[in-house]
């Protein structure tokens, strides 16, 4: 597949029925899934603030928390996974995307107008957005855009990569390790690595392949795919590791 930003990945000629992702319980969503309910998720985020020039915080690695990936960068935001708890001084932060629970734990101290979006059980508290009930209610399709190669996707509050970069990228990594279609790419690092987020999620897209989470699952020994993101040993055949992925 060719792309030039993340966009382009969820396009509406790509909606089908092969398995796009795989979570860590085993359940697998399609490509129709994947692309409408990213497109749903975008729509739901723009009215929490979510545009361009604006970071959103995302805590976790299931398949919500990757919708809210998608759905942020459909607006041009930028993602920044696995945030510092104290952001209360990062002026262009805007949403935190959590579980319900964390965010009504008050461990997270965001800067003002910032919004709470939270996944799982419905919270109690009314400023937490419930980003389940939302995105399901919400139209499952989205305008079209003109994504700036320049526009930064990912973020670790050190490194930002952009649309153009992580793209160029994650096609490196596809033609080094001869990635091909239906293959599956388990993500045993953390996404708060942009380099996981490149790797394990957009190498996978780019090659028609199938991103598998692992998640919380402390289970490490039985092997899930072709490949296993990871800098240790893999129970996969093949491994990437995140040095391998060029962001020079």
């Amino acid at each position: 597949m060719t792309a030039e930003t993340v966009d382009d990945l969820l396009t509406r000629e790509l909606r089908d029925d092969r398995t796009a992702l795989v979570d860590a319980t085993g359940r697998e969503f399609d490509n129709h899934w994947l692309c409408t309910t990213s497109w749903k998720a975008g729509n739901f985020l723009r009215h929490a603030g979510v545009r361009t020039d604006v970071t959103v915080g995302i805590v976790g690695e299931g398949p919500l928390p990757l919708l809210a990936f998608f759905g942020t960068t459909l607006l041009e935001g930028t993602t920044r996974f696995e945030p510092p708890m104290d952001l209360a001084e990062a002026e262009d932060f805007r949403a935190l995307v959590a579980p319900v629970a964390t965010l009504e734990s008050d461990e997270y101290t965001l800067p003002r107008g910032a919004q709470r979006v939270g996944y799982g059980q419905k919270p109690d508290e009314p400023d937490i957005h419930h980003f389940d009930a939302g995105v399901w209610s919400e139209n499952p399709a989205f305008p079209p855009l003109d994504v700036d190669l320049e526009t930064v996707l990912l973020t670790d509050g050190e490194r930002n990569v952009s649309h153009g970069d992580a793209l160029e990228a994650a096609s490196e990594i596809v033609e080094a390790h001869g990635l091909e279609a239906g293959d599956r790419v388990v993500v045993r690092d953390s996404l708060a690595d942009p380099r996981a987020v490149i790797a394990g999620v957009l190498a996978p897209m780019l090659a028609d392949g199938v991103i598998v989470l692992t998640g919380d699952e402390d289970e490490t020994t039985v092997e899930r795919g072709e490949y296993g993101l990871s800098s240790e040993s893999v129970p996969e055949a093949n491994r990437i590791e995140l040095r391998d992925v060029s962001l020079e």
